[in-house]
């Protein structure tokens, strides 16, 4: 490490740092950012990209006054290096280190908890706002990059900046690639405005305007005069002027004396400001500059070829997913497939080159997502929404009101449902049972493994409504369990797949390694018991619960879910209301948000393993 990250320890060292040495600080957090993730994984590209951004802000802002709203979170890696967190940052992502997003418990420089997109804007008007009414003076800047713009969200909280007044300053962070490829109408005007022969002229010129302090106060006034100065001074940014706002761009994001300056006017200018800074993704590693997307979350790599470190590659539920959703295609040509941003992380890039005029990427637009499947079913065709669990949160109201409502036949394929890992609180998949289940027509499934996925997918396209289909991130499992979710899939219908007495174990997606280990353990101590698929989360096979308490004193419910709203409390509620002779034990996830971890680290410590589920049922056996 380098003589200048020596010198950072706290907030606002940055500003003793010499205006000539900035740039080999910027490439020494460049290096700390790629030893770190090339060993934890994280979010690598878009932090490379808004290494210069952050210091520039960093050298204009006072920390922890000034609040600073990163949106989604992803680019924040500069800023924690930058506010006390150096030494602490080779434990990224880990259990008990540092979150790779935002987190206000962490410090006081992070000045909203984030991991969703499209929030920061919003944030900053709130923020703003409460600081007039205070009658206080911190200044409130947040970074949303170009893909955010996709997210509805943003607009309304654009459309309201403009009308509140308050003074803050939004930067627009355009490197013309989210997760995946950006789209949309937002994407082609802001390619336009980077390509506008204006820019070349004004790229030119900025640099001299602003260095003229005198001329930057004249330039502030004759801002505060008339909004055509704006369209005559600057480049096309027309959309946000008509919004109320104050647009200056397309500036050089890299370019920290630049920023500065550009922060310093913009911080004059009354009422919100717009900076549309153009910055380069995965910049200052190569590897990460051809392939953004590939870099955007990463595993841990080799940093001299940007190969992922070796590892056994297994199939995993994202893969069988892709699979089986490009084979119901071929079978049905009304099968259509909608991504919010994720083609690659949802399965579906073998869906796109295979029938690219049947697949549509909307952006980060969730809630879009799921009403423009809505529209597709009920004109005829088959929409599968492949979405991330902790994603679909967004879209609860189209969910309820624009599918189950009128009973359309949309598919959605939930990626990432239960403990996801290392991104923390904000992506665990946790809730979806709990959100889901209790909407009417919505039928939910979770597989036990990739085959009972394929059949699932056939079984929803079948159904005529609305199907969540909810799977985990990660492996499909070994070869034991293939026996498992081969018998027919009928509607409601558990698959019982070992009969004793006793003690039945009755689990949801892939957990029957889990109940073969628990039923051996339960063997060894002298008690039976029976092992059922539960297949269905809504509806659960009631007859199957009865016919249960005919032969068996303890029903043990097992899934990767908080547990109030869940699948056990579900069934113990039937169980109370039928007054069945049985008892019913809920291994599930407790009620609260779970910090990043690896994913078999927090189902240890979350009690999901054979010895503490084994504890837990003899506990309540010998009660």
């Amino acid at each position: 490490m380098g003589n200048l990250l020596d010198q950072i320890h706290q907030p606002n060292d940055i500003k003793k740092i010499p205006e000539g040495q900035l740039p080999l600080l910027a490439k020494e957090i460049r290096r700390l950012i790629l030893a770190t993730t090339s060993k934890n994984g994280g979010h690598l590209a878009s932090s490379l990209g808004t290494v210069e951004l952050t210091m520039a802000l960093h050298r204009c802002m006072n920390f922890p006054e000034d609040k600073l709203i990163w949106d989604v979170g992803h680019q924040s890696y500069t800023h924690k290096i930058l506010t006390g967190r150096k030494e602490q940052f080779s434990t990224l992502r880990t259990y008990g280190g540092i979150s790779g997003f935002p987190k206000r418990a962490e410090s006081l420089c992070d000045a909203f908890d984030t991991g969703h997109s499209s929030t920061s804007v919003s944030v900053a008007a709130g923020m703003a706002k409460a600081r007039d009414l205070r009658g206080t003076s911190e200044r409130v800047v947040a970074v949303i990059g170009d893909g955010a713009l996709s997210g509805g969200l943003a607009y309304e909280g654009l459309n309201n900046i403009g009308r509140f007044k308050s003074n803050l300053i939004i930067i627009l962070n355009d490197n013309e690639m989210s997760i995946s490829q950006n789209v949309g109408s937002m994407a082609n005007y802001l390619g336009k405005v980077r390509m506008s022969s204006n820019y070349i002229d004004f790229k030119g010129n900025l640099e001299h305007v602003l260095s003229r302090s005198h001329f930057g106060e004249r330039l502030v006034k004759g801002l505060k005069r008339t909004k055509d100065s704006i369209r005559q001074m600057i480049i096309p940014g027309e959309f946000f002027t008509e919004l109320g706002m104050t647009y200056f761009g397309p500036l050089d994001g890299h370019d920290i004396a630049l920023m500065e300056r550009a922060f310093h006017v913009a911080e004059k200018i009354q009422g919100p400001v717009l900076l549309h800074v153009v910055t380069q993704k995965g910049k200052g590693y190569r590897y990460a500059e051809a392939e953004p997307s590939r870099f955007h979350g990463i595993d841990p790599f080799q940093i001299s070829t940007g190969e992922q470190v070796k590892c056994v590659k297994k199939e995993t539920f994202t893969s069988c997913f892709g699979r089986a959703v490009t084979e119901l295609a071929r079978k049905h040509s009304d099968v259509v497939a909608i991504t919010a941003a994720m083609t690659s992380g949802t399965g579906l890039s073998r869906f796109q080159e295979e029938f690219p005029e049947r697949f549509f990427d909307v952006g980060i637009a969730e809630e879009h997502a799921v009403t423009f499947a809505a529209g597709m079913a009920v004109s005829g065709l088959r929409p599968v929404v492949a979405v991330y669990s902790t994603f679909l949160q967004r879209a609860y109201d189209q969910i309820v009101h624009d599918v189950a409502l009128g009973n359309l036949p949309v598919i959605f394929a939930i990626d990432r449902a239960g403990i996801v890992g290392s991104d923390g609180e904000t992506h665990q998949g946790v809730f979806d049972i709990a959100y889901l289940s209790h909407i009417p027509n919505l039928t939910v499934m979770a597989p036990a493994n990739g085959g009972e996925l394929a059949a699932m997918l056939q079984f929803a396209y079948e159904a005529g409504g609305p199907v969540a289909i909810r799977y985990p991130r990660g492996s499909v499992g070994c070869e034991r369990i293939m026996e498992c979710g081969t018998q027919e899939i009928r509607h409601g219908k558990a698959e019982v797949l070992c009969k004793e007495k006793e003690i039945a174990i009755l689990f949801v997606g892939p957990f029957y390694e889990l109940a073969l280990s628990v039923q051996e353990l339960l063997h060894g101590s002298g008690y039976a018991a029976s092992i059922i698929n539960a297949r269905f989360v809504a509806p659960f096979d009631r007859e199957c619960v009865r016919e249960l308490a005919r032969t068996h004193s303890l029903l043990v419910t097992i899934e990767e879910g908080i547990k109030r709203g869940g699948f056990g409390e579900q069934v113990t509620s039937f169980v109370m209301d039928e007054r069945l002779s049985m008892r019913v034990l809920n291994i599930a996830l407790a009620n609260k948000f779970f910090a990043q971890a690896e994913q078999q680290q927090l189902r240890k410590m979350c009690g999901l393993t054979k010895e503490a589920i084994f504890a837990k049922i003899e506990r309540e056996m010998e009660a």
